[in-house]
C-alpha cells in the first residue's frame, strides 16, 4: 500500500511539473485569451447563421456592460491589500500560516481554506487564500509558489457555486429577483431544493477531499520547486506607524476622529443590510456587501486615514489586469446574449437529450459556455429559461438542475483566467504560472463532477414548478 501511494504521488507530481512547464511556455496572457474568445464566439455565431455585422455591433454594445462589475473586482483587490496591511489581520494570517510544516502540507492547507471560505463567499475565498499564500511563502523554505497559488484558486474552480454565494441558487430563491419570463417557467425554487440538498452537500465534500488530496500529491519535488524568490517576489510588511506629521494641514489625516465617524455610519448601514435581508443574513453577503465590509474593517484597523490611503496606494498596480481585460470579456457576453447563438446551442442539446442523459448534457453545456461567459450569475440568466424548460419536459428535478449548473460552471474557471486576476494581483504572479496546476485539478475533478451530476439526478423525483 505504501509503494502504491508513493507511485501515485510521484505520477501526480510529475504530471503537475509537466503541465506547469507547458502552461508557462504556451499559455497566453489573459488579454490574448480574451481576444481569442472574442474571435471564436464571433466565428461560431456567423457559422450558425447570425449576421456578422450585428454580431460585431452586439459585441461593441457589450464592451462597457461590466463596468460596475469591474469596479467590484478592483475593490476586491484593494480590500484584500488594505486588510493585509493592518497589524491585527496580519497576526491572524501569520498564525494560520505557521500551521503547515512542510511545503506539500502547506499547498494542501491553502487548498482546504480556499474552498472552505469560498463556500461562504467566492470573493472571501480568493482574498483569504491569496493572503495566506503571501504569508506562508517567505516563512516556509521550499514552497512551490505556483502550486500554492493554484491551490488558492480552488475555491473558484471547484465548490464556490455549491455554497452560500451561489448566484443561481440565490436568484431562484428570491421571487422579486427572478425575471418574470423565467418565473413563469420555473416558479420559485427555495434553497432547500438547491444548495441545502443532501446530494449537493455530499458533492461539495467529495470535491473538496479530492481537490485537497490532488493538491497535496501534485506538489513538485524539491528539484522542480519554483519559489516566490525565483520570480523576484518579495513581500514587505505594511508600515506599523504613520510617518510624522510635518504641517498643520495634515492634522485630520493623522487623527482617528473622521475614521470613527465614517466607520460608525457604514457599520449602521451594514447591520441594517443583514437585519432586513428577506432570505436571512447569509444571503445578504453579496459582492457589494462583502467589499464594503472589507473596506470598513480596513479603515477601522488602520485607524488613521493616512495609513489607510498609503495601503490603498500600494495595491493599485495590482488592479491593472482587471481594468484592462474585463471589458473585452463583456464583448463576448454581448455577442452571445445579444444574438441567437446561445439559444441555438441550448436547443441543440435539448433536442438530443432524454431524462437519463439530460443531466450530463446540461453539465457539459454549462461548462463549455462558461469558457466564454465566465460569470455564474449572468450566464445563468442566459441559460435558465430554456434549460429549465427542457428539464420540465424531461421530468428532471429543477433544483438539481440548478446545482448541476453550479457544479459544472465552476470547472472552466480552472482554465479561463478571468477570475484568477484578483488572486494573481495579490500574489504578483501571472496566470500562466498557475494554470498548469489548475488544469491538473480540472483533469481530476471534471469526470467526478459529471458522474455525480448524473448519479444524484437519479435520486431526486421531479417536482412541478411552485408558482
Amino acid at each position: 500500500m505504501q509503494a502504491k501511494s508513493t507511485m501515485t504521488e510521484g505520477r501526480l507530481a510529475r504530471l503537475g511539473v509537466t503541465l506547469a512547464a507547458l502552461s508557462e511556455r504556451w499559455f497566453p496572457d489573459p488579454l490574448i485569451f480574451a481576444f481569442l474568445g472574442i474571435l471564436v464566439v464571433f466565428l461560431l455565431a456567423v457559422a450558425t447563421g447570425e449576421n456578422p455585422v450585428q454580431v460585431a455591433i452586439e459585441g461593441g454594445k457589450g464592451f462597457w456592460s461590466l463596468v460596475p462589475f469591474t469596479m467590484q473586482m478592483v475593490m476586491i483587490i484593494i480590500g484584500g491589500y488594505v486588510l493585509a496591511a493592518t497589524p491585527v489581520v496580519g497576526r491572524l494570517i501569520r498564525a494560520l500560516a505557521a500551521v503547515p510544516k512542510t511545503p506539500r502540507a502547506a499547498v494542501a492547507w491553502v487548498a482546504l481554506f480556499a474552498m472552505l471560505t469560498s463556500l461562504i463567499s467566492w470573493g472571501l475565498g480568493l482574498i483569504f487564500s491569496g493572503l495566506l499564500v503571501r504569508q506562508i511563502a517567505p516563512r516556509l523554505r521550499g514552497l512551490d509558489y505556483r502550486a500554492a497559488g493554484a491551490a488558492g484558486y480552488l475555491g473558484n474552480g471547484a465548490v464556490w457555486a455549491l455554497g452560500l454565494s451561489s448566484s443561481a441558487a440565490l436568484l431562484m430563491a428570491t421571487k422579486s429577483s427572478i425575471p418574470p419570463a423565467l418565473l413563469n417557467i420555473s416558479g420559485l425554487i427555495p434553497l432547500a431544493q438547491t444548495i441545502f440538498l443532501w446530494q449537493s452537500m455530499v458533492m461539495a465534500i467529495i470535491l473538496m477531499v479530492l481537490a485537497v488530496l490532488t493538491a497535496y500529491l501534485s506538489a513538485p519535488p524539491p528539484e522542480h520547486v519554483r519559489t516566490a524568490e525565483s520570480y523576484g517576489i518579495v513581500f514587505e510588511e505594511g508600515h506599523g506607524k504613520a510617518d510624522p506629521r510635518t504641517r498643520p494641514g495634515e492634522w485630520l489625516e493623522y487623527s482617528p476622529i473622521l475614521t470613527i465617524i465614517i466607520v460608525l455610519i457604514l457599520g449602521c448601514y451594514l447591520v441594517n443590510v443583514f437585519r432586513t435581508s428577506p432570505q436571512g443574513p447569509a444571503a445578504a453577503l453579496d459582492l457589494n456587501t462583502y467589499n464594503l465590509i472589507f473596506i470598513t474593517l480596513g479603515l477601522l484597523l488602520h485607524w488613521r486615514p493616512r495609513n489607510f490611503v498609503r495601503a490603498v496606494t500600494e495595491c493599485i498596480p495590482a488592479t491593472g489586469g482587471v481594468l484592462l481585460q474585463f471589458p473585452f470579456y463583456a464583448m463576448i457576453f454581448g455577442m452571445i446574449v445579444g444574438t441567437g447563438l446561445s439559444a441555438k446551442m441550448a436547443h441543440f442539446f435539448a433536442d438530443i437529450s432524454t431524462h437519463n442523459t439530460y443531466p450530463l448534457l446540461v453539465a457539459l453545456y454549462s461548462a463549455v459556455l462558461g469558457l466564454f461567459i465566465p460569470s455564474g450569475g449572468s450566464k445563468w440568466i442566459v441559460e435558465a429559461p430554456y434549460v429549465l424548460q427542457a428539464a420540465i419536459s424531461n421530468q428532471v428535478h429543477l433544483g438539481w438542475v440548478v446545482q448541476i449548473y453550479n457544479a459544472a460552471e465552476a470547472l472552466p474557471n480552472l482554465v479561463n483566467p478571468f477570475w484568477m486576476l484578483p488572486l494573481v494581483g495579490i500574489l504578483k504572479i501571472r496566470p500562466r504560472d498557475l494554470v498548469g496546476y489548475t488544469v491538473l485539478q480540472l483533469l481530476v475533478l471534471a469526470p467526478v463532477v459529471f458522474f455525480l451530476c448524473w448519479l444524484f439526478a437519479q435520486t431526486l423525483p421531479f417536482v412541478p414548478p411552485a408558482k
